[in-house]
C-alpha cells in the first residue's frame, strides 16, 4: 500500500504508465504465518519474465519494478541480472528503498530502536495513506524486540535470519507512530522515485550498451582484450 501510493504519488511528477497491482514476490521467511501465499520460486520468475516481456510486446521499451518489500530486494537484483540472458529490445530498471524517505524534512523517530517492521516508522507511513487499518494501541500487545537466537559472524547469511530474530514479524515498536512523520516520509519517498523515473526516461546510455553487449556476447572470442 505504502509503496503503491508513493509510486503513484510520483507519476504526478513524472509520466510513467503504472501496471496493475502485483502481488507475486518474495515471501518465504512468513510461510509460518497464517494467510501467507507463498509461490515457488521458479513460478515468481516466470511471471516476472511473462508480464515484464508483455509489457514490452505493448510498447514499454523501459520497464522499472519498484518493491515495498524488503524481502523482495535480492530477488529484483536477480532477476534485473537475468535479463543478460537473452537479447531483446528493452531495459528493465529496478528502484529500490534505499535513501527514499530519508530526507532532512521527515521526522526521526520518537527513541532509539522503535522502527522496522510494523515499527513507528511504517506505521506513520500507512497512517498517511489508509489510517483506517492502524490501531496504534495494539503496539504493545506483542515485543517487536530482536530475539537474537543465531550466533554468527558478519558477513555470515542464512534464509532463517529474519525468522530467528522476528518471528512475529514484528520489529520495533508502532506505539508512537504519527501521521505527520508518515506523510513527510511518504513525500520524500515518492519525490525520489520520481527523480529515478526521471533518470530512467532520459537514460540513454543503458539501452545503446545493452545492445552493443548482446552483440558483442554472440562473439565472445572477438572481444578485445
Amino acid at each position: 500500500m505504502n509503496v503503491r501510493f508513493a509510486t503513484f504519488e510520483a507519476t504526478r511528477q513524472e509520466y510513467a504508465v503504472v501496471f496493475p497491482e502485483y502481488y507475486f514476490g518474495q515471501i518465504f521467511e512468513a510461510k509460518h504465518q497464517p494467510g501467507t501465499i507463498a509461490y515457488s520460486t521458479h513460478l515468481k520468475l516466470e511471471m516476472l519474465n511473462e508480464t515484464t516481456a508483455e509489457m514490452a510486446r505493448n510498447g514499454c521499451t523501459k520497464i522499472a519494478l519498484v518493491s515495498g518489500h524488503g524481502g523482495n530486494t535480492n530477488l529484483m537484483q536477480y532477476f534485473a541480472q537475468t535479463q543478460l540472458e537473452t537479447p531483446h529490445d528493452w531495459v528493465l530498471y529496478t528502484i529500490s528503498n534505499v535513501n527514499q524517505g530519508v530526507n532532512a524534512s521527515v521526522p526521526g523517530p520518537s527513541k532509539p530502536g522503535v522502527d522496522g517492521h510494523a515499527g513507528e516508522a511504517e506505521i506513520s507511513n500507512i497512517m498517511s495513506v489508509r489510517p483506517d487499518l492502524v490501531h496504534v494501541e495494539r503496539a504493545g500487545e506483542q515485543s517487536g524486540a530482536d530475539l537474537k537466537r543465531q550466533d554468527l559472524p558478519q558477513g555470515v547469511y542464512t534464509g532463517i535470519w529474519w525468522y530467528a530474530s522476528f518471528p512475529n514479524h514484528y520489529q520495533g515498536d508502532a506505539a508512537g507512530a504519527n501521521v505527520a512523520r508518515g506523510r513527510a516520509a511518504m513525500t520524500a519517498r515518492a519525490n525520489g522515485i520520481a527523480a529515478a523515473i526521471r533518470a530512467i526516461r532520459a537514460d540513454q546510455a543503458s539501452p545503446r550498451l545493452q545492445k552493443e553487449f548482446f552483440e558483442a556476447a554472440k562473439h565472445p572470442l572477438e572481444t578485445k582484450q
